[in-house]
């Protein structure tokens, strides 16, 4: 069964088209908000893809990650435990750099710990609560979490302002000179909420859309 968005895209689109004429005209460009949420059964299978696509070309890195998942289904599945049983030996095999393993072995141990929240927490938990926690893992930045926000976990108030399309797509549509800096983003963005995620998803279409 493929997870559902927490909100209503029809009404998070007229919410757009009054507060933003430009985004409005983006909108009409683009056509119908069609975000489609990736499944996951954990926080901890979710954040080991970005860690293990961190970086990498994505026909690379789905072969890694596909290894990675060998290596854990031999040791008991894709979970914290399995992490802690396999050996450097085997995921280094698999093709994880030293980093990415260290990084791999810190989500694990902080997943055990309950540092990083089971999937049903992480869907009471606000976004700032869960950027706090998720950010505490070994190689995981605030974009990450927004990427988790927005993509597996539907929330529709994120602004990913660390993201390079985002700046680009908010630069060509506000005809701005340079690349805007987050608070400019921010400031801006206010009269999106609380519908920012479906106004980031615009923009990242924006860089493709036909013109």
């Amino acid at each position: 069964m493929k997870p559902r968005l927490g909100f209503d895209p029809t009404a998070a689109t007229a919410h757009l088209r009054a507060a933003d004429p430009r985004l409005a005209a983006l909108i009409d460009r683009v056509g119908r908000f069609a975000l489609e949420l990736k499944p996951t059964r954990s926080l901890f299978e979710a954040m080991l893809r970005s860690i293990v696509y961190q970086q990498l070309h994505a026909k690379a890195a789905g072969s890694i990650h596909d290894r990675v998942l060998a290596v854990l289904r031999a040791h008991g599945g894709p979970v914290p435990e399995a992490v802690a049983r396999a050996s450097d030996a085997e995921l280094r095999g698999a093709g994880l750099s030293v980093n990415k393993l260290l990084a791999i072995r810190d989500l694990a141990a902080k997943c055990l710990a309950g540092t990083v929240p089971s999937l049903r927490e992480a869907r009471r938990l606000a976004d700032e609560e869960l950027v706090a926690r998720l950010t505490e893992v070994r190689g995981i930045g605030p974009w990450t979490v927004h990427m988790l926000l927005i993509f597996y976990l539907g929330r529709p108030d994120v602004m990913p302002t660390g993201d390079f399309a985002i700046r680009l797509g908010f630069r060509r549509l506000f005809n701005k000179r340079k690349d805007p800096a987050p608070e400019i983003i921010l400031r801006h963005a206010r009269r999106w909420q609380p519908y920012r995620s479906v106004a980031s998803w615009y923009l990242w279409r924006s860089l493709d859309a036909v013109e």
